[in-house]
């Protein structure tokens, strides 16, 4: 499997049909539950299919999110038209994750109560620093610091989070493949998408293809929003 740059800038077309954003259990407004495993979170996403009447869709999942994308991907195939999986691959991320140090300094960090929420995010930030060194990275995960009655918490689930790490870093085994198109979108700089993972997403995703988006991390599409946007419509069947 060759890995090939996005395709050349064209002008944005229309989208076909609407676009739902989702919180996984225990992120943003969704509920907190104390099981975080990829079959748990696939359900969460076909029962919200169910419930909507959306027979077939095109999914789109970043880190976490894409190996939940993969999960549905190969469990329901009948439900998932094309899966794009954003900066990560169907295997073990733990030898090259740095989350179990970035869950454990979310969990150390100490804010006094009734801080204005600026003088707050700065100083989760500089309690953050020492372990999480990219300011765009310290960012994204402040982005989850929320004010509850004059107190600031992490909206994640970080006990829940903490106690499936194993689960969150490895990949669901699976004897079948997904026969639809595949997208692997990964950042130029971030080691997640490596052509030690071809094989494997070969062998998961037979009609997988493999790009990188040059200059940008792991968050992709923090880094390099216009050329991620791009990528994703390119990738896309016409209107």
């Amino acid at each position: 499997m060759a890995a090939a740059p996005p395709p050349a800038r064209r002008r944005r077309r229309p989208l076909r049909g609407d676009v739902l954003t989702l919180d996984a259990r225990n992120h943003g407004g969704s509920p907190h539950s104390p099981l975080m495993t990829y079959e748990a979170m696939s359900l969460d996403v076909q029962h919200l299919l169910t419930r909507l009447g959306i027979t077939k869709c095109i999914l789109l999942g970043h880190s976490m999110g894409g190996k939940t994308a993969m999960t549905l991907a190969l469990q329901r195939p009948d439900l998932v038209e094309r899966l794009i999986s954003v900066d990560i691959s169907p295997i073990s991320t733990a030898p090259v994750s740095e989350f179990s140090a970035y869950i454990s300094a979310m969990k150390s960090v100490k804010i006094p109560d009734g801080l204005p929420r600026s003088v707050a995010r700065q100083l989760a930030d500089d309690q953050l620093r020492p372990v999480v060194q990219l300011p765009q990275l310290r960012q994204f995960l402040l982005t989850n610091l929320v004010e509850v009655e004059g107190r600031y918490i992490w909206r994640v689930n970080l006990e829940a989070i903490s106690h499936h790490l194993a689960d969150i870093m490895n990949f669901p085994a699976f004897r079948k493949s997904y026969p639809g198109p595949a997208l692997f979108l990964g950042g130029s700089n971030s080691p997640y998408i490596s052509s030690k993972d071809y094989p494997e997403i070969q062998r998961f995703f037979p009609k997988a293809e493999v790009q990188y988006i040059e200059g940008a991390g792991h968050i992709v599409h923090q880094d390099k929003f216009e050329e991620f946007i791009t990528a994703v419509l390119n990738f896309l069947p016409p209107p």
